[in-house]
C-alpha cells in the first residue's frame, strides 16, 4: 500500500448525494401538495393578469439577463437598481431608493394607500467571484413582473381591490441580512403590511423547504507573547485556545440535533514560528431549524469558546451578530395555497415539505420577515434537480432559458398571490389566524438578547 501523501485533494464520495436523489425521486411519484380550500380572486380578473404577465415577460426576462451579466454584490447594487427603476419607468412608475436607511433598498406601491396590505419583494445581490449563482437575477425579475403587473391590472380595473401592494428591493441577502437591516429602520411592520412574498430559484418546483436560521460569530483570543523555543513558558498561546475551540466544536457535533450546522475558520492564527501567538482570531456560522434550538445551540457554542480559553490560559472576546442573525421560515400554508395553485396554471406541479431532503438546507433573511408577518418563500425550477446553489453550473442556469421561462412563471405567481390576497377577505383572515396560531409576531431584533 502506497503510504506516500498526495499531492491533490481526494474527490469526495458521492454515494449519500446519489441516495438523497433516489429517495427524492421515490417521494415525488406518490407526494402531492394538497392546498387549502380559499377561492382566491375571480377567474376573469386571475385570467387578465395572467395574459398581462405574458405581455411584460420580455421586461421580465430583460431584468434578469440584465443582472445575470452585470452581478452586483452585498450593499453595491446600484447598477441593478437602477435597471429597475428603467423598467418601472416604462409602465408610469417609479421608485425610492434607499428605503428604510439601506442604500440600496427601494420600496414603492399601487393601490389605494389603505386596506389590507401585502408586499412582494426582490432580491437583487449576487455573490462574489461566480455572480449570479443562487439565482437572484431570476428572483428581482418575479417581483418587478408580479408588481408591474398587479399597476396594469388596476389601470384596466380601477375597483379590482381596494388595499395595496408594496414593491420593496431587498439587497444583500448573501451573508449580511440585508432585510433585516431594513426591518430595524421600520420595514415588514405589521402596522403598514399584512403579509410579505417572495419566491427563490432551485433545481425544483418547491411548495415549501426547510430554511435554517443562521448567526455569525466572531471569537478573539488574547494571549501572551514569547520565544517560542527559549522561553515558551512565559507566553499564552492564543492559538492553542483556538485549536481547542475547533475541536471542542467537531466533538460538540455528536449533541447536537442533525439538522443543525456549525462552520468555523481560523482567520489569524500567529504571525512567526518562533513566537507564542498573541492573537487568534475565529469566525462561525451557527444554524439550526427553530429558533428555540438556534438560540440553545449558540449557548453551547459560547461554552465551547470560554472553555478553551480557561484551558489556554488566554483572555477572549465574543461578538455574535456582526451582520444580524436570520431566523428560520416560517410558512404560512393558507399563503402557500395560492401559490401553489397559481403555479398549476403554469403547468408547475410545486412539491410539498418533506419530497426534498431537509439535509439539503440552507438559511435566508427572509426567516425574519416572516416571524414579523405571515409570508411565503416557495422554490423555482430554474435548473437541473442535481444543481446545487453557490455554484458556477447554478449560476449559468439562472441565465439560461429555463431561468427566463422561472422569472415569467414566478412574476406570475407571485402576482397572482397578491391579487388573491387583496381581494378574497376570507383568505386574509384564514392566513391571520393561521399565523396567530403559529404564535404571532416575533420580536426578531432583540430574540438573542
Amino acid at each position: 500500500m502506497d503510504y506516500t501523501a498526495p499531492h491533490e485533494p481526494t474527490t469526495p464520495y458521492d454515494g449519500y448525494i446519489k441516495h438523497v436523489e433516489a429517495d427524492t425521486a421515490a417521494r415525488k411519484k406518490v407526494l402531492r401538495y394538497r392546498a387549502p380550500d380559499q377561492e382566491g380572486a375571480p377567474e376573469p380578473l386571475s385570467r387578465e393578469l395572467e395574459q398581462i404577465v405574458e405581455e411584460i415577460s420580455a421586461d421580465i426576462i430583460e431584468l434578469s439577463q440584465h443582472l445575470h451579466a452585470n452581478p452586483e454584490v452585498a450593499f453595491e447594487e446600484h447598477g441593478s437598481v437602477a435597471k429597475i427603476q428603467e423598467i418601472l419607468r416604462r409602465h408610469g412608475l417609479d421608485l425610492h431608493q434607499g428605503a428604510y436607511g439601506v442604500e440600496t433598498a427601494f420600496e414603492t406601491q399601487v393601490g389605494s394607500g389603505h386596506g389590507p396590505t401585502i408586499a412582494v419583494l426582490s432580491e437583487y445581490d449576487a455573490l462574489p467571484e461566480i455572480g449570479h449563482a443562487c439565482g437572484h437575477n431570476v428572483m428581482a425579475a418575479t417581483g418587478m413582473g408580479a408588481f408591474i403587473a398587479i399597476a396594469e391590472l388596476l389601470r384596466l380595473h380601477p375597483d379590482a381591490f381596494d388595499g395595496t401592494l408594496k414593491y420593496l428591493g431587498t439587497p444583500a441577502e448573501e451573508g449580511r441580512s440585508g432585510k433585516e437591516h431594513m426591518a430595524r429602520g421600520g420595514a415588514f411592520s405589521p402596522a403598514d403590511i399584512d403579509a410579505a412574498i417572495m419566491l427563490h430559484s432551485y433545481g425544483f418546483d418547491l411548495a415549501d423547504q426547510v430554511w435554517l436560521g443562521r448567526r455569525v460569530l466572531r471569537v478573539t483570543f488574547h494571549g501572551v507573547s514569547a520565544h517560542a523555543s527559549s522561553q515558551p513558558f512565559m507566553g499564552r498561546n492564543a492559538l492553542d485556545a483556538a485549536n481547542l475551540t475547533y475541536t471542542g466544536i467537531g466533538l460538540l457535533r455528536q449533541q447536537m440535533p442533525p439538522i443543525d450546522r456549525i462552520h468555523a475558520i481560523i482567520t489569524k492564527g500567529g504571525t512567526r514560528e518562533s513566537i507564542i501567538t498573541e492573537t487568534a482570531e475565529m469566525k462561525f456560522y451557527v444554524r439550526s431549524k427553530y429558533p428555540g434550538t438556534l438560540k440553545n445551540l449558540s449557548e453551547r457554542v459560547e461554552d465551547v469558546v470560554k472553555g478553551a480559553a480557561l484551558m489556554a490560559g488566554v483572555g477572549v472576546d465574543i461578538e455574535w451578530d456582526e451582520h444580524p442573525a436570520t431566523l428560520p421560515v416560517r410558512t404560512n400554508d393558507q399563503l402557500l395555497s395560492r401559490w401553489v395553485e397559481a403555479q398549476r396554471r403554469r403547468g408547475r406541479e410545486p412539491l410539498p415539505l418533506g419530497v426534498v431532503s431537509e439535509d439539503i438546507a440552507a438559511s435566508t433573511d427572509f426567516g425574519n420577515v416572516s416571524y414579523r408577518v405571515p409570508g411565503i418563500h416557495p422554490l423555482i425550477k430554474v435548473a437541473p434537480e442535481s444543481s446545487a446553489l453557490h455554484t458556477r453550473a447554478f449560476a449559468a442556469s439562472a441565465g439560461s432559458a429555463a431561468g427566463d421561462k422561472g422569472a415569467v412563471d414566478g412574476a406570475y405567481g407571485l402576482a397572482q398571490v397578491a391579487l388573491d390576497f387583496l381581494t378574497d377577505a376570507a383568505l386574509r383572515d384564514a392566513v391571520k389566524t393561521e399565523f396567530e396560531a403559529a404564535g404571532g409576531t416575533t420580536d426578531v431584533a432583540h430574540f438573542f438578547d
